[in-house]
């Protein structure tokens, strides 16, 4: 049964059947040739509904829609500038702000993609007219989006929470020290490679002063991500609750504020937002059957004794675990990657001694690296269509940004404290 089970989804996948589809057809074939006539095919119909039906959940679209509100509301613009005014004239400065500027905006919509799409249109052709090569431009913010999904609030984070059963504020605390060390790593990485090409910065205007001064200009914009923040980690309301307020926060900023949003625009952001949720809510139906049938027959169990043989050293292990998904995320985007293999792998992290939050955060630090590795890589296919430069030189130019993520990756798991820190500062449950 598990052999048919995961022949026909890789069957399926390979046929370049959305993952969606293809896992939940997969299910029905077991059922219909294994459990004829039972009731069990209900079971897929059931998970279809009940999974989408989560409180926690219904962050996924809230957020959503905060991302698509600010790139059409100016909100993106203000925090643009404050990194561009933070960074200075650096070398490779602009390159610097456009990082700056995704931590920024991850810190509000949680998506990697979204990131690219708001700041990349803005950001590429600025970094183009400053002499950067246009591949180099469209690695820097593909690479820097993958920030999104690590600092909080963060969209593959939630669906982790809600499969391993573990706290999303918990987990939402514990991505903001990675996070910021990703961001540290890429732009250190972006000043060696500026420094050798001669990529300048813009010549700031004046000193500390003139750059308060431009980030008091954009206090509307940072301090959306410190209301939704600050109410969650000051307990005044959930992470679903925080994205419904930053929702209304960006729609009344948009309005009244800086008056760029209007009725078509919300449509659009609408449907955008929408679009994107759904393809979240249909991947977790058909992920919830595969999961219950793979635990019916005992393979969590299975493969982590088989990986017990190997070592029961936990670096190892680990190790073993982060190659694997590396290799899935480069051909399987990260929402169905975090609720396949989350209970595969999270017995035998846990088994070694590692914490189901520490495991949430490298898992989702390491298949972010998919968003920029083909053939999935979808942020460097947005960053593709911005750039115009050739696919094969924007894998290139995007490989040692790769590297300075890999490397944030092994010091996580190298230094637990890192992603620990936070959470038991704030008394949260690991």
């Amino acid at each position: 049964m598990i052999a048919l089970l995961l022949v026909s989804l890789l069957a399926l996948l390979v046929l370049s059947v959305p993952v969606a589809v293809a896992m939940a057809a997969s299910c029905a074939l077991v059922f219909v040739l294994f459990y004829p006539g039972s009731p069990m095919i209900q079971l897929l119909a059931q998970a279809m509904i009940s999974t989408a039906d989560s409180f926690p959940l219904m962050a996924i679209p809230f957020f959503m829609l905060v991302g698509t509100l600010m790139s059409r509301s100016g909100l993106a613009e203000e925090i643009i500038n404050v990194g561009d005014a933070v960074t200075g004239n650096m070398p490779g400065g602009l390159g610097a702000s456009t990082i700056v500027a995704c931590m920024i905006f991850a810190a509000i919509s949680g998506s990697g993609p979204a990131v690219v799409a708001a700041l990349g249109v803005i950001l590429v052709p600025a970094m183009v007219k400053r002499g950067y090569d246009p591949a180099y431009a469209g690695s820097v913010v593909a690479a820097g989006a993958t920030i999104g999904p690590v600092i909080p609030p963060s969209i593959p984070m939630i669906i982790y929470s809600v499969i391993a059963g573990t706290s999303v504020v918990s987990m939402f605390a514990a991505g903001i020290l990675p996070g910021l060390l990703m961001g540290l790593l890429l732009i250190l990485t972006n000043r060696f490679i500026a420094g050798r090409r001669g990529y300048t910065g813009k010549e700031r205007q004046g000193g500390v002063l003139w750059v308060l001064a431009q980030c008091w200009k954009a206090k509307w914009a940072l301090f959306l991500p410190f209301i939704i923040l600050g109410g969650i980690y000051g307990g005044v309301f959930t992470p679903t609750e925080a994205a419904v307020v930053g929702c209304f926060y960006a729609l009344i900023v948009g309005f009244f504020v800086y008056r760029r949003l209007d009725f078509p625009k919300l449509f659009d952001a609408c449907v955008e937002a929408g679009v994107l949720s759904c393809l979240s809510m249909f991947i977790l139906g058909g992920a919830t059957t595969f999961g219950r049938l793979l635990t019916m027959e005992r393979i969590p169990q299975t493969l982590a004794e088989t990986m017990l043989s190997f070592s029961d050293n936990p670096v190892v292990l680990m190790a073993l675990i982060m190659g694997f998904l590396l290799i899935t995320g480069m051909f399987i985007d990260t929402t169905s990657n975090v609720v396949l293999f989350t209970p595969l792998f999270l017995p035998i992290v846990t088994s070694v001694g590692y914490s189901p939050i520490l495991f949430g955060v490298v898992m989702t630090m390491n298949l972010c690296l998919g968003m920029i590795t083909p053939p999935v890589g979808v942020n460097l296919y947005v960053a593709q269509g911005i750039c115009r430069a050739p696919f094969e030189k924007l894998i290139r130019e995007s490989l040692p940004l790769v590297l300075a993520l890999v490397i944030a990756i092994a010091l996580t798991i190298l230094f637990p404290r890192l992603a620990l820190m936070v959470p038991e500062l704030m008394g949260q449950v690991l």
